[in-house]
């Protein structure tokens, strides 16, 4: 079975979109579960880049932190480095420092 190219390469993005949302729910649940706005916390990392549709719908699928299972910090801060989310990373980065003070 020949593979095409262009279809490999539409799988491959396919893939990384779908990943890509996971990571967002995983960051959209880890504020809930730490009583943060995960909007708030967006906008302060992308000042410039406006609404982000993929954001809301994880927003949308988030639980209830009771309902919640628990997600590492440093399990966060891995899937937004994973993803390129350096800026995203630093903000939540000060908001678990932040955190530890209290």
């Amino acid at each position: 079975m020949k593979v095409d190219s262009k279809d490999l390469e539409k799988k491959i993005i396919q893939n990384y979109q779908k990943d890509e949302h996971m990571m967002i729910l995983v960051f959209a649940q880890w504020c809930v579960n730490h009583d943060l706005d995960p909007h708030a916390l967006y906008v302060k990392a992308y000042p410039d880049q406006g609404a982000n549709p993929a954001l809301q719908q994880a927003i949308d699928l988030t639980v209830s932190k009771e309902e919640s299972e628990d997600i590492a910090d440093q399990t966060l801060l891995g899937v937004l480095s994973l993803f390129g989310n350096d800026d995203l990373a630093f903000v939540v980065n000060e908001e678990i420092h932040n955190r530890k003070k209290e």
